[in-house]
């Protein structure tokens, strides 16, 4: 792959999208983006989604023809009211928009023109679900870009007025968690970037599964503490190499890596909870693999402590 860093091409010009639908989590998910497009000079597009009433559509284009129709189109409206009330002080380029259809659909549809998409962990209406919201267990397997998933835990910056969105320097890290597959790289320079913008260190992290998982599928092995010691050893060396490929193309940034003993799941869990940004790819291999999102990414969004971005690894290599 080349170095270029994925998804901040010129063409994107909604900047960092931020999907909101009154709700406080939406509310979080709105902070982190505007702190997010201040930091990284880009545009905030905030956009409210509203859904017709079935049976609603009278031809092309379609018109809303019933109190109901027009009631789902005045709440979107009422929504960015409130949003550009609370961004009333915000010092960067916004723009407000209100789009119809599923927030799912519109929010990936809009996606390929943005460089990063922010939601609440979840919302009202559409948005709700089960453990997850619906839109934010969705959305990351089908955007065109990477998704940021703002919990209920999130905290944003004290301050009042345009300082409310300016990021204020935290001593916690940017992570990364890689698996060492062919798309880890571009997980390392989506999160080497975010840590230059937060000026955070970062912390690379890799899982090493306890050996009585191995011998789960090899009942052949022997439980010797050697082997347990050989195989982290190696899976050091080979995370170094990524880190000193990293560190030819961002000097100045302080990289730490760890290969840790344990399932990726409750690691990356426990880092969240200090890391200002845990980053994530959308597959990876082994048991880190499922159909459309990496088991591994689903189960960290639905217990991370703090903002996740998961990065479509295999729309950044195309």
């Amino acid at each position: 792959m080349n170095d270029r860093v994925p998804f901040a091409s010129s063409g994107r010009d909604l900047g960092v999208l931020v999907g909101v639908d009154g709700s406080a989590h939406a509310r979080l998910a709105l902070h982190f983006a505007a702190v997010n497009a201040l930091s990284s000079n880009t545009a905030l597009t905030v956009v409210a989604v509203y859904r017709l009433p079935p049976m609603m559509y009278t031809g092309e284009p379609a018109i809303l023809v019933t109190p109901e129709a027009r009631a789902e189109r005045d709440r979107a409206e009422t929504v960015l009211d409130d949003a550009r009330k609370y961004l009333r002080d915000y010092p960067g380029k916004v723009t407000f928009s209100s789009a119809e259809g599923s927030p799912t659909g519109v929010l990936t549809e809009l996606s390929g023109r943005a460089q990063t998409v922010v939601v609440g962990s979840h919302g009202r209406g559409g948005f709700i679900g089960q453990l997850l919201g619906s839109v934010a267990a969705a959305l990351p397997a089908r955007s065109q870009c990477p998704t940021v998933v703002v919990p209920k835990h999130y905290q944003p910056e004290a301050g009042q007025g345009p300082e409310l969105f300016a990021h204020t320097r935290d001593t916690g890290p940017v992570v990364a968690g890689i698996d060492l597959s062919e798309r880890s790289r571009i997980v390392l320079l989506l999160a080497a970037r975010q840590a230059e913008l937060f000026a955070a260190p970062l912390q690379v992290l890799t899982a090493m599964p306890l050996l009585r998982e191995w011998k789960y599928w090899y009942p052949e092995l022997e439980e010797f503490e050697t082997l347990t010691e050989r195989r982290q050893s190696n899976l050091r060396a080979s995370v170094e190499k990524e880190i000193a490929w990293l560190r030819q193309r961002q000097s100045r940034l302080e990289i730490t890596a760890d290969v840790e003993l344990g399932t990726p799941g409750d690691l990356l869990e426990a880092r969240t909870r200090a890391a200002q940004l845990t980053v994530v790819g959308t597959r990876g291999h082994g048991t880190m693999k499922s159909t459309l999102l990496g088991s591994v990414s689903r189960e960290l969004l639905n217990r991370a402590r703090g903002p996740v971005m998961v990065v479509p690894t295999e729309r950044a290599a195309q």
